[in-house]
């Protein structure tokens, strides 16, 4: 199908910046902050390398977004409703339950040093609990499920990167574990919750026309 057929699809896409506002807002409003770190989180250790896989999650969203629309705009609607939700939900939960995360100090140079300055610098240590980087992840590695005739080599790599972000998010010391797993059932619910609606309202439209 066209670009121009697929046009007014696309331009949903710009509820993402929107969002963006929203949560660039919230991380900038100074409210108090709680700790919810568990026992394992000082056990997992800070690793500068997977500032690559954190940075590469905005061409992930966003590419694997357009690649959706093109393959099977259904999807890729359901996955953007599901994105969308997630984002709101967390980000009243930002207001009323802010929490945070103690940064380690970094110290010498290099590429990815560099990139985890540049991460710490742009996004302070909060709105953490859900992970809205972990959200958007894994909202895109379950809709992958959905895309039909995909290529083995593209779904491996949804899913090998996929889980290398979610990764970052705890090596670089961005999020703590529970809002990494917050976000994954948080989607997963919101994920099923859209596709369940979305089927039982083509059953009854086959049913209405089946008279």
């Amino acid at each position: 199908m066209s670009v121009k057929r697929k046009l007014p699809y696309l331009l949903l896409l710009l509820v993402m910046p929107i969002l963006g506002l929203f949560y660039t807002i919230l991380n900038e409003s100074p409210r108090k902050a709680t700790q919810i770190p568990l026992p394992i989180d000082h056990d997992i250790p800070f690793i500068v390398a997977f500032a690559v896989p954190y940075i590469f999650w905005y061409v992930f969203i966003f590419g694997y977004l357009v690649y959706f629309c093109f393959k099977d705009t259904d999807v890729y609607v359901r996955t953007l409703i599901t994105i969308v939700i997630g984002e709101l939900i967390c980000f009243i939960i930002y207001f009323f339950f802010q929490t945070t995360v103690p940064r380690p100090t970094v110290e010498g140079s290099g590429a990815f040093v560099m990139l985890v300055k540049y991460i710490y610098a742009h996004d302070r240590p909060v709105n953490c609990f859900p992970s809205i980087h972990v959200l958007t992840t894994y909202a895109i590695m379950l809709a992958s499920f959905h895309i039909k005739k995909m290529h083995k080599l593209n779904k491996y790599f949804i899913h090998i990167m996929g889980s290398l972000i979610i990764l970052s998010t705890i090596f670089i010391k961005q999020h703590v574990v529970l809002d990494m797993v917050a976000s994954m059932f948080l989607v997963a619910f919101i994920y099923s919750t859209v596709f369940a609606i979305v089927r039982m309202r083509s059953a009854a439209k086959e049913n209405i026309s089946a008279y």
